[in-house]
């Protein structure tokens, strides 16, 4: 055990010095020196490794020789004031504080800390709480231990909600999943009840504004701009108009069926037919058709509003500016390569219950109960082919092109019968709509700028607030600048929508099978593409980094 004699504090009580004379104190080992360390008084300091390693080295090397009559002196640790470590997240979002007790030094104040935030440009999101745990903490630490915490906190902005309507009436289609309820509690599937009617003043529209959303900011106090959320127009259609005593509100304003637009509804007149043959002749309607019973082989019928069939459509040509609903089947057959004998069209949906060789083409959804068998059908939204309960629907045969995915009971048959299927197709027109978009942002900030440099750029306006055509020009140019600002708010607010659409796309707009899904059905999603060589069990099949997979523990 060295004496304590050999360790003395500085005269300014900033070191522990260890004087020795290495023929008369040594050989000196680390421990030794750190047990003088432990020592009252010098039990807080920190120790400097460095010093007392040279320290040893030094006096080992001259013990036994003639120099190591000579006293050696060494600084073997040392005051240390308390520690702020402040860490900021990448993302500016949040901070978090380290507090490191002091050895034998100052301990870190409240007027430290402060001084530290201040320094680090730490303003918003403190947490006085956190702060004064951290200082309670620290009165509890051994000398350099350490104690750390999140003490700010950034508030993220919140994006506006899209706008969106409700409606608030049925629709046509929507009869065929409906069908009515005897007194028995059975079904009745071929009573689907009453047309759907509306008179003047009904309710038919709600909509629900878009939010502009909430500002956020970080830590160092910039405030974060939401994404306002997408508006959408509501436009009265034939036969509507908008609620006088409120802007949100679309009504009837004749009577008649409603129909769905792309931006509200109209109400169409009802032409009633019993049946379309030869005898009746073909239909060019201005409204909606109520077709009670059939549609005949050869025969052509038109609306610019819903086409509704109670009975079969055969072999005939169907075109819709709404939705196409045949509450029974829809049958046709091969006329020739690639060319059927039935062809429906609808701007709207196009649902049946069967359907069979038929051209379908809809701008929105395609729903068959029960079956659809060796048909070309193409649709901008998702094709269905189930019932309500998911328990039968049939695709067999033909080619699927639905843009935004496919659900079906069962896809393709036992017998191998080659099925086409092709989803997911329009990435590429996404990513180019968002370069379009990114670079018209671009030139509209360029072109911001260079209107504000010339707005900046003119005199006093004492000098020309009475020169009428001056006046006039610079109104024109302010106007011009709000609306090129609420111009770029809009591209920004459709950039961030169809980015998000682009980066979930694969998995938003997939296929899915309740049951199964046979042998040579051929899938097409985007650029990915497989054909089955077996059965597989109900699963959901997407475009996974170009490569089609199957996943069998989605719920479909």
């Amino acid at each position: 055990m060295l004496s304590p004699e050999l360790i003395e504090l500085s005269v300014d009580n900033a070191f522990a010095e260890f004087k020795v004379t290495p023929n008369t104190h040594g050989p000196l080992t680390e421990e030794a020196i750190y047990s003088l360390l432990a020592l009252p008084d010098f039990d807080s300091l920190y120790p400097l490794e460095g010093n007392i390693q040279k320290a040893v080295i030094q006096v080992n090397q001259l013990c036994g020789q003639d120099d190591g009559q000579f006293e050696q002196f060494f600084q073997i640790a040392e005051r240390r004031n308390g520690q702020i470590e402040v860490e900021i997240s990448e993302d500016k979002m949040s901070a978090q504080m380290q507090l490191t007790a002091a050895w034998g030094g100052e301990e870190v104040t409240i007027q430290d800390i402060l001084k530290s935030l201040k320094t680090n440009n730490v303003g918003m999101g403190l947490s006085k709480v956190k702060i004064q745990t951290l200082l309670k903490q620290l009165t509890e630490l051994q000398p350099g231990k350490t104690c750390k915490s999140v003490i700010a906190t950034g508030k993220a902005s919140i994006n506006g909600v899209n706008a969106r309507i409700e409606r608030k009436v049925p629709l046509a289609r929507e009869r065929l999943l409906q069908p009515q309820q005897r007194e028995d509690g059975t079904v009745d599937m071929r009573n689907l009840g009453a047309v759907i009617m509306v008179k003047p003043k009904d309710l038919l529209v709600i909509k629900h504004p878009s939010t502009s959303g909430s500002k956020g900011y970080n830590i160092h106090g910039e405030v974060l701009e939401p994404t306002p959320g997408k508006d959408i127009a509501l436009t009265p259609g034939d036969g509507t108009e908008i609620d006088p005593s409120n802007p949100n509100h679309l009504i009837a304003s004749v009577a008649g069926q409603p129909v769905e637009t792309k931006s509200g509804m109209k109400v169409d007149d009802v032409l009633n037919i019993k049946d379309v043959d030869v005898g009746y002749g073909n239909v060019d309607f201005k409204g909606s058709i109520l077709i009670t019973g059939d549609v005949h082989e050869g025969m052509v019928v038109k609306s610019t509003g819903d086409i509704t069939v109670m009975g079969f459509v055969d072999s005939s040509s169907l075109i819709a500016e709404g939705d196409v609903i045949v509450s029974k089947g829809i049958i046709g057959r091969q006329l020739k390569e690639k060319e059927l004998s039935t062809k429906i069209k609808a701007n709207g949906q196009i649902c049946a219950q069967f359907i069979q060789y038929s051209d379908l083409d809809a701008q929105g959804e395609i729903l068959v109960t029960k079956q659809l068998l060796h048909s070309y059908s193409k649709t901008k939204q998702k094709l269905t082919v189930s019932d309500a309960n998911g328990r039968r629907g049939d695709l067999v045969g033909g080619i699927v092109k639905a843009d935004k995915g496919l659900k079906a009971v069962v896809i393709g048959a036992t017998a191998g019968t080659k099925t086409e299927v092709f989803c997911a197709m329009k990435q590429s027109d996404l990513k180019q709509n968002l370069k379009e978009l990114d670079q018209s942002i671009k030139e509209m900030v360029v072109a911001k700028l260079e209107l504000a440099a010339r707005l900046k750029k003119l005199p006093p306006k004492s000098e020309w607030q009475g020169d009428e055509m001056m006046v006039e020009q610079v109104k024109m140019m302010l106007e011009q600048k709000q609306k090129m600002a609420d111009e770029q708010a809009k591209e920004e607010a459709e950039f961030e929508f169809i980015k998000q659409e682009i980066e979930g796309y694969y998995q938003d707009n997939r296929i899915e099978a309740n049951k199964h899904i046979f042998a040579n059905v051929e899938i097409h999603i985007g650029n990915a593409f497989i054909r089955t060589q077996r059965e597989h069990g109900t699963c959901t099949v997407f475009n996974q980094n170009q490569e089609i997979t199957f996943d069998y523990n989605a719920k479909n």
